[in-house]
């Protein structure tokens, strides 16, 4: 049910704020008026301060027009993580077609992205990372984004890619290990346990990635790649 004690809080001073602007463009703008607050409040206080009647507050927006776009603040939140996830999965797949076929290369490139783009906005971390530890919609969603990653690394041909030489010893064990490892990494420099500059932290986690990766590729033909042994 909505949330009646955030029916109070107020439109914007002035009738004319949505003047001339058609229906459709309204709703569109509400939603992202939303989705901007809803980014500031839990990238900066975190979840708790996330309520609807603060989102709404910071939008300047009656809370009709927030259920008018979300059922309720979980599916705010799980928008707000959709969107997030979703740049930065643009920028990966760009950085990596830059990069080419080039297993180091590659690398380098998803890792400094994702490192960069957190960096540049740590409103973002929070979203994608330690806050959404804690909330279990979130927390779902980043699983499942974790699972997409080792799946994209692994086996790049089930998502209509190619499978490259330069890719093909990693196996769902060595992409598990790198996307774990690279998570905790960044994990411990947005929180402080991990003391170092952005290009240093890139260049550590590259070289223990590639350093995952060497001894995938060096690992004895009988030994089972993907599944569990049979007894």
């Amino acid at each position: 049910m909505p949330d009646q004690s955030t029916t109070t809080v107020p439109l914007l001073p002035g009738s004319t704020r949505w003047a001339g602007v058609p229906a459709a463009e309204r709703r569109v703008e509400r939603r992202r008026l939303l989705l901007e607050a809803a980014l500031d409040l839990f990238g900066t206080e975190g979840d708790a301060a996330t309520s609807v009647r603060a989102v709404c507050k910071k939008a300047q927006l009656n809370a009709r027009y927030f259920y008018e776009n979300f059922a309720d603040r979980d599916e705010l939140l799980g928008a707000l993580y959709d969107q997030q996830a979703t740049e930065l999965f643009l920028e990966i797949a760009t950085a990596l077609g830059d990069a080419g076929d080039d297993l180091a290369a590659g690398t380098r490139a998803g890792i400094e992205t994702v490192f960069r783009f957190v960096a540049a906005d740590p409103r973002r971390a929070k979203v994608l990372y330690t806050e959404a530890l804690a909330n279990e919609a979130l927390a779902r969603r980043r699983h499942a984004s974790m699972q997409a990653l080792i799946t994209a690394i692994s086996q790049p041909e089930t998502l209509g890619a190619t499978k490259t030489p330069a890719i093909e010893s990693i196996d769902v064990v060595a992409a598990s290990m790198f996307t774990g490892g690279v998570n905790e990494i960044l994990m411990g420099w947005i929180d402080g346990r991990i003391d170092a500059d952005l290009d240093q932290l890139v260049d550590d986690a590259v070289r223990l990635s590639l350093a995952v990766f060497d001894t995938a590729a060096t690992r004895s033909p009988t030994e089972p790649r993907s599944g569990r042994s049979q007894p």
